[in-house]
C-alpha cells in the first residue's frame, strides 16, 4: 500500500512541476511575443527581443579609396557609404549584404603594418566556388601569394594572398560551407545583384 501512495504522491508532484513548468515557459512566451493584426485580419507574432547580428569589420589603411575601388572591382564588393577628407571611410559589402567591411584612414590611429604582420593575426575571408581561379585574377591584379592553395583535413580549400597594400585575405571553399553564399561571382561582377 505504500509504495502505491508513493507512486501517486510522485505522479502527482510530477503532474503539479510539470505544470508549473508550462506556466512558466508560456510566460516567458508571452512576455517575449505579441500578436499584431496585419493585412487581412490575420495574426502574426511579433518578437520583442533585441536582434543582434554582425554589421561590420573595421580596419585602418593608409588609402580606403584606391583600396575599396581595388575590393568592388575584383572581390565584388560594393560601395554602400562612403564619408570625406582626412578619414576617407568606405563600407563596402559582399554580394549578398551579409556582412560590410569599413575601411577608413584614422589620422588619430596608427595604421598598422599588415604586409609584415602573419595572416593568422589576421586576415579577411571570401568563399569562392574556384579558389585556384580566383587566387590567379587576384594576383593578376595586384595581389600577392602568402601562401599556395592548400586543403584542410576537414576538405576545405584555402589559400591566403596579400592586397597591394599587404591586408592579408583569405581565399577558401568550404567542404561543408557554414554559411549561405547568395549570389554568384559572375552575377556580382555583371551588377546583377545589389
Amino acid at each position: 500500500m505504500t509504495f502505491k501512495f508513493a507512486k501517486l504522491n510522485l505522479f502527482v508532484f510530477s503532474l503539479i512541476f510539470a505544470g508549473f513548468t508550462m506556466v512558466g515557459c508560456v510566460s516567458v512566451h508571452t512576455a517575449e511575443t505579441r500578436s499584431s493584426a496585419s493585412e487581412g485580419g490575420k495574426h502574426q507574432t511579433i518578437q520583442n527581443t533585441n536582434r543582434i547580428r554582425l554589421e561590420h569589420v573595421a580596419i585602418n589603411v593608409e588609402n580606403p579609396e584606391l583600396m575599396a575601388k581595388w575590393y568592388c572591382e575584383n572581390l565584388g564588393m560594393k560601395i554602400i557609404r562612403q564619408g570625406h577628407a582626412p578619414v576617407n571611410m568606405r563600407f563596402i559589402s559582399d554580394a549578398g549584404a551579409n556582412m560590410m567591411l569599413e575601411i577608413y584612414h584614422n589620422p588619430a590611429g596608427a595604421v598598422p603594418d599588415y604586409a609584415t604582420m602573419d595572416p593568422l593575426t589576421l586576415h579577411i575571408a571570401f568563399m569562392v566556388d574556384d579558389v585556384k581561379e580566383m587566387c590567379r585574377k587576384l594576383v593578376a591584379a595586384g595581389a600577392s601569394v602568402a601562401s599556395e592553395v592548400s586543403v584542410t583535413d576537414s576538405g576545405d580549400e584555402l589559400a591566403m594572398l596579400r592586397d597591394p597594400w599587404g591586408v592579408p585575405i583569405q581565399i577558401l571553399k568550404r567542404a561543408n560551407p557554414m554559411l549561405s553564399q547568395q549570389g554568384d561571382f559572375a552575377d556580382v561582377i555583371s551588377g546583377k545583384l545589389l
